[in-house]
């Protein structure tokens, strides 16, 4: 799968390739800053996971990974737009570097990338990348008019994450193995183990953003609470009598980093941590579990090791 990993680099940065050399140089900045490339790497493990002859993915299946990714930088780039974010992957945001409008076009031209990859994999692929945008867009959508609502509900903070999170592992998943020709019973177990990893992987990742240092963490801690998002971890602990009153206190929209760390710790006290911890297993367990009757071949290995590491992640930070 490395090598895969190493022709998805290359054919990326092939795709996003413009006549105008500004274009190239704004829409190829965050793949040159390279990335763990989850998604295509999903999307090949998917489409091998009857096939245990080590060949290399097909340019088709390499291709659909690319397409995924994409969509997952474009959104990347609009994100950064909205949150005023000044560094992403260890280098300048597209937005502090050429500012806004150019972010928000370049993030709209990756998505067109995107799209006319899966169009060349067939209308299937397509309509499946046209919906799961949708999806993403509609769980930003969710988690905006959620901004800075301490009353925020569990089922909120769920539709907000399966859209702009779940879904596009799901689909990196999903089209692997349509791409692959896998079996429809096996496509659908396939999609549903990228669905509830999604879950998991969001909720992992937000739980960090409460527990772990900036150092662990790869980034900037504590963010969240700064945009008024509230998730698992707090939505938990505005439940919890012990913490509660002082906690949503502390949730407004001009909270200090003062009031930041205070909310934080009042979070890791409180018993929602542990609660979202619970959630986060009960989701990567889900995950295991649609893999079940998978061989146990090298694309299903693989699959089965992003799970459990998703979990070893977290337990080494608490």
């Amino acid at each position: 799968m490395q090598d895969d990993l190493l022709r998805v680099e290359t054919e990326l940065l092939r795709v996003v390739s413009a006549e105008d050399d500004f274009l190239t140089d704004v829409a190829s900045h965050l793949i040159n800053a390279g990335g763990k490339r989850v998604r295509p790497g999903f999307c090949i493990a998917a489409a091998a996971v009857h096939d245990d002859d080590s060949s290399a993915a097909s340019i088709d299946v390499i291709r659909g990974g690319c397409a995924v990714e994409l969509v997952h930088i474009g959104s990347l780039y609009h994100d950064d737009v909205m949150d005023g974010a000044t560094t992403r992957r260890g280098v300048k945001s597209i937005n502090a570097e050429w500012g806004n409008l150019r972010a928000i076009l370049a993030g709209d031209y990756l998505l067109g990338r995107a799209s006319e990859l899966a169009a060349a994999l067939g209308t299937e692929v397509a309509g499946l990348l046209a919906t799961t945008i949708t999806e993403l867009c509609t769980g930003q959508i969710l988690e905006l008019e959620s901004t800075y609502n301490a009353d925020r509900t569990f089922e909120a903070y769920q539709r907000s994450i399966s859209g702009k999170t779940s879904s596009l592992l799901a689909t990196a998943c999903r089209i692997g193995a349509i791409v692959a020709d896998v079996p429809r019973p096996t496509i659908d177990a396939l999609t549903e183990f990228g669905r509830a990893y999604g879950m998991a992987f969001q909720i992992v990742d937000d739980i960090l953003d409460i527990i772990a240092t900036d150092e662990q963490l790869g980034k900037p801690s504590g963010n969240d609470l700064l945009e008024g998002i509230y998730t698992l971890p707090v939505i938990y602990s505005l439940q919890d009598p012990a913490v509660a009153g002082e906690l949503r206190s502390l949730l407004r929209h001009d909270i200090t980093i003062e009031q930041r760390d205070r909310a934080r710790e009042l979070t890791r006290r409180g018993g929602g941590v542990e609660l979202a911890v619970n959630m986060a297993e009960t989701w990567a367990s889900k995950a295991d579990a649609a893999l079940f009757d998978l061989p146990d071949t090298t694309g299903a290995k693989a699959l089965r090791a992003a799970g459990h590491h998703l979990m070893e992640r977290l337990n080494a930070v608490r």
